[in-house]
């Protein structure tokens, strides 16, 4: 998938600013981002960026600081794969899970590991949405259950789930290189109940799943958000990550529409895993 990369200047440049950009490009569709001294970096789509689009999110009379970018395009390449090769590291995860790369040789032993290839899509565990998701695996009881991980990403979460007993894991996510990872790293981990589709939320075959993990974007899990519910046994446990604590009252008021109930959440860093159950 191509994608372009803004290079965002604020006036004044202040954290509080920068989280408040982040949140709004996160809504505005941008997918990831890294910060410099001197700038924020998004990512987003090329098929979804619009020039006009942003400076309308922008306007001059933006009231809390003055907005000025540039863009780049990134062809349809592994353009994760520098930043994870020179920033993945052995991570551990709830004192229980083991996440490491193949070429790591110093690492601690724990009870589970999951060796993931860097560079080929999202989902090493050191983001935090990552990380709190698998934290609440931990708290479900998975043995013999179904499992669909929508944006599954490097598998990660899939893999974790069938060695915590899971009967079948469904991983579904529209980027290319995020099905070669999730194929690659689940025959590294000798994972063999990990299918992954090529798709977005049209692609959920019809079938009902014990538990759904969804660690996405916010506008994204409002608008399939349905399409889970369809897909959820009742009693079943849907996870809902890639969105900032102030985004939840939005994600609760639309699961609520749908008839779920509001289990929990956790919270790292002001991102947030929640946690909704099927009626």
């Amino acid at each position: 998938m191509e994608y372009t990369k803004i290079n965002c200047s604020l006036q004044p440049d202040t954290e509080i600013n920068r989280e408040i950009l982040i949140a709004e490009l996160g809504n505005a569709g941008c997918e990831s981002f890294t910060e410099t001294d001197e700038f924020v970096e998004a990512y987003i789509p090329t098929a979804d960026f619009s020039e006009a689009g942003l400076t309308k999110l922008f306007p001059h009379d933006f009231p809390y600081f003055k907005f000025s970018f540039t863009t780049e395009v990134i062809p349809d390449q592994n353009w994760n794969e520098v930043w994870e090769k020179n920033y993945f590291q052995p991570l551990v995860i709830a004192d229980r899970c083991l996440i490491r790369a193949p070429f790591h040789t110093d690492y601690p032993k724990t009870e589970y590991e999951i060796v993931i290839e860097p560079g080929m899509a999202f989902g090493t565990g050191n983001h935090e949405t990552t990380s709190l998701i698998i934290a609440k695996i931990f708290e479900q009881d998975l043995i013999g259950k179904t499992v669909l991980d929508m944006g599954c990403g490097t598998g990660i979460l899939g893999i974790l789930a069938s060695m915590r007993g899971a009967k079948k894991i469904i991983g579904i996510d529209i980027d290319t290189w995020a099905i070669s990872s999730s194929v690659e790293n689940t025959a590294n981990n000798n994972v063999q109940n990990l299918e992954v589709i090529l798709g977005g939320a049209e692609a959920i075959p019809d079938t009902k799943f014990d538990f759904i993990y969804a660690n996405i974007q916010r506008n994204i899990l409002l608008n399939d958000m349905s399409q889970y519910c369809k897909a959820l046994k009742q009693g079943g446990e849907l996870l809902m990550s890639g969105f900032y604590f102030d985004d939840l009252e939005s994600i609760k008021e639309r699961a609520f529409e749908l008839g779920l109930e509001f289990k929990n959440f956790t919270e790292n860093e002001k991102w947030v895993v929640a946690a909704f159950t099927s009626k």
